[in-house]
């Protein structure tokens, strides 16, 4: 760190560079932050802490349990200030945090801002996504299993709008950079749903896909482009503007892709048919900048794709990979800004693991195992029941502020840097907190010993006579 500042001061290192080398190796740095945890201050269940083998004698400590949602944590979504933190339940229960307002003591525990309860809840079944408003935190979205889509106020959670699709909503889109305010939506119906928040109103719906959708993704950079998956193992790309929609079709087969008249996809033929994977596409995503479009299928393969002439990559991520349920797969790739270019980081959500992988190389950086119980007792309103533990949600907060996941057994969980300089830091903390208690302790010895000793010497010098 200290040659890195000196080169910054002398000029040999730009702002920009210094910026990048910092945040690529925070990024790298992430790992399990078990310290800080999510209380949706639903009723505690103790759990007694001690060797089941040991006869039980009443008196051992309890721990309480905390749940974020205890019936299960299925959605996720951050604010652009990367503040405010949207969670919603398989109870259809809604929970607002505030990440920068975290207690001092040893165990961090944040509870909510504001909650929409499951009593009080718009939705009916449980929450498929929530997504905040692209250029302001006073408006989130929320889609449901509900068939409905709820546009709320943030200050005081009320309902500003609702959709009736008469189908459920898998996930919902909204444009990053559009100045339109289209919500597309994957349901059951295999077309793409396009609801206008200004009129109130379905505007259309664009064709294709044969069965139902469970994954969608704007353009981060084009704000009438469109890519969709779906249960039929394709994924189309559609141009909003155009009456018929669909510019063409992903195939994994093709490594070259249609390179038109000016070799980036102009004036080219669309493809319409091919495959982009062998079962059904559950995950998509962008790179930041536009050029990369990633894609994840029940066939447990990850594919990157080239944005300009739809060609597959070829980028391999090996045989670790899991996904086999008829959800959305919430991928997450770094920003292109944070890391050299061409070294983005894709966090793959891979059951009860959280895999980390170089995009363009496939190769496997790290393994995050997801801490706890591979099987997890929750409560519905069906009663108490045992699932199996999963990543259900992933987003990730700022340039290099870390990741959170939703989990199905009601935990939310922190992925934070801690590179090794933090931990230098840290040891020199607790060094300093062993002195200064050290020094507290020789001083209280210090003063023990001079009471004796002065009673010691009051004692002496008593004059002693025996009769």
């Amino acid at each position: 760190m200290n040659q890195l500042l000196l080169e910054r001061s002398t000029g040999l290192l730009s702002p920009q560079r210094f910026a990048r080398i910092l945040t690529t190796q925070r990024i790298y740095a992430v790992q399990s932050c078990s310290t800080l945890r999510f209380d949706g201050g639903e009723k505690e269940v103790i759990i007694p802490e001690h060797d089941v083998s040991q006869p039980s004698t009443g008196l051992e400590p309890v721990a309480p349990k905390l749940w974020a949602h205890q019936a299960g944590v299925t959605a996720l979504a951050v604010d652009i200030e990367n503040r405010l933190l949207l969670s919603g339940g398989l109870d259809s229960s809604i929970r607002l945090w505030d990440l920068e307002d975290c207690p001092t003591d040893a165990k961090l525990t944040l509870k909510p801002t504001a909650a929409i309860s499951r009593a009080a809840s718009a939705h009916k079944f449980g929450i498929t996504h929530l997504s905040f408003y692209p250029f302001d935190s006073a408006a989130f979205l929320s889609s449901s299993y509900d068939h409905h889509l709820k546009l709320y106020a943030t200050e005081n959670q009320a309902v500003s709008a609702d959709f009736d699709l008469k189908s459920i909503i898998y996930t919902h889109a909204l444009s990053p950079i559009a100045q339109h305010v289209l919500v597309a939506c994957a349901t059951q119906h295999p077309a793409v749903r396009l609801v206008d928040l200004r009129s109130g109103a379905n505007t259309h719906s664009l064709a294709g896909h044969h069965g139902a959708l469970l994954s969608l993704a704007w353009s981060p950079t084009l704000d009438y482009i469109l890519a969709s998956g779906g249960v039929d193992g394709t994924v189309r790309l559609w141009d909003i503007r155009k009456s018929s929609g669909q510019l063409g079709v992903l195939d994994m087969e093709d490594s070259t892709g249609i390179a038109g008249t000016d070799g980036m996809g102009k004036s080219s033929r669309s493809r319409d048919t091919g495959m982009a994977h062998h079962g059904a596409v559950n995950g998509l995503t962008w790179t930041d900048d536009g050029y990369h479009l990633v894609s994840a299928g029940h066939d447990e393969r990850a594919r990157v794709w080239n944005a300009a002439t739809g060609a597959n990559t070829l980028a391999s991520f090996g045989p670790t990979l899991k996904n086999g349920h008829l959800s959305t797969l919430p991928l997450i790739i770094s920003p292109t800004a944070s890391t050299p270019a061409g070294q983005e980081l894709l966090f793959y959500p891979s059951e009860r693991e959280l895999l980390v992988f170089e995009l363009h190389q496939g190769r496997l950086v790290k393994r995050l195992k997801v801490p706890g119980p591979n099987i997890a007792s929750v409560r519905s309103r069906t009663g108490e029941r045992n699932i199996k533990n999963r990543i259900t949600g992933l987003v990730f907060r700022g340039q290099a502020d870390g990741i959170y996941s939703a989990h199905t057994d009601g935990q939310i969980r922190a992925w934070l840097p801690k590179t090794a300089e933090d931990k230098r830091l840290e040891i020199e903390e607790e060094d300093s907190l062993k002195r200064h208690a050290q020094d507290d302790e020789d001083e209280d010895g210090r003063r023990k010993r001079q009471v004796l000793n002065d009673v010691f010497t009051d004692l002496t010098r008593q004059k002693i006579s025996f009769g």
